[in-house]
């Protein structure tokens, strides 16, 4: 019997990544003559990848993004981002705690977001937790990234798992739907990045630190067929 798979969002579920996001979005849009974006704007950008950060963040600014200036000032936020990607980001708390606990029970632990693939590896370097996860899988490694079911069934796989004994943890409306997508139960955490509070989105269980994350875990494992 495959072991069981833990999947896990990034950004605004296992590390706070707010700040050095914010920080790459404002210098493009300093670039451009533009106001910054508060930290409290971030939670109707972030969750869709970076293209959808930045359109999103001209909205904001009340400034009109050309979509041929897309690539331009993509590349020129990957760039800024690349350079100072764990400046101030860093794993929530209780995180490494939980990781640990999953890991010593026997189960697989995945990481499925939609930051690309490079920028996810390269954080969760920075971060010292590459180690902690049997594989990583980005907005950009398989031909649909988050909502749709493949990222996360990719995950599962590489991980050597299977749907039936997985579990998907995240914080916003893309991982709820893409863990419905997959077939798969899902926990929420209420402290991420969401404009929509996630008690909205019906996810199977809610969480408000790590230390409740287990018991919220084995409680849809049993509750799951085998």
């Amino acid at each position: 019997m495959p072991a069981p798979v833990l999947v896990f969002d990034l950004d605004g579920t296992l590390v706070d990544t707010a700040p050095d996001l914010l920080a790459s979005l404002n210098a493009v849009l300093e670039a451009r003559s533009l106001g910054p974006i508060p930290m409290e704007g971030l939670n109707q950008l972030v969750g869709q990848g970076a293209r959808v950060m930045l359109q999103r963040g001209f909205d904001m600014a009340g400034e009109h993004l050309d979509p041929a200036e897309m690539e331009i000032l993509f590349n020129a936020f990957i760039e800024h981002y690349s350079q100072n990607i764990a400046v101030a980001s860093r794993p929530f708390p209780g995180v490494e705690a939980a990781l640990d606990r999953f890991a010593e029970a026997g189960w697989k632990l995945a990481v499925c977001t939609n930051k690309l693939e490079g920028l996810a590896r390269r954080l969760l370097e920075e971060l010292d937790m590459t180690a902690r996860f049997s594989t990583i899988v980005g907005g950009d490694t398989f031909a649909r990234p988050k909502p749709d079911a493949m990222p996360i069934l990719g995950a599962i796989d590489r991980s050597g798992g299977s749907p039936a004994r997985a579990l998907m943890v995240g914080d916003s409306v893309t991982d709820i739907d893409a863990a419905r997508a997959a077939r798969i139960p899902v926990v929420a955490v209420d402290f991420g990045y969401t404009p929509v509070p996630v008690s909205e989105l019906g996810p199977d269980r809610i969480i408000s630190s790590f230390d409740a994350l287990w018991p919220a875990v084995q409680d849809l494992a049993s509750a799951t067929p085998a």
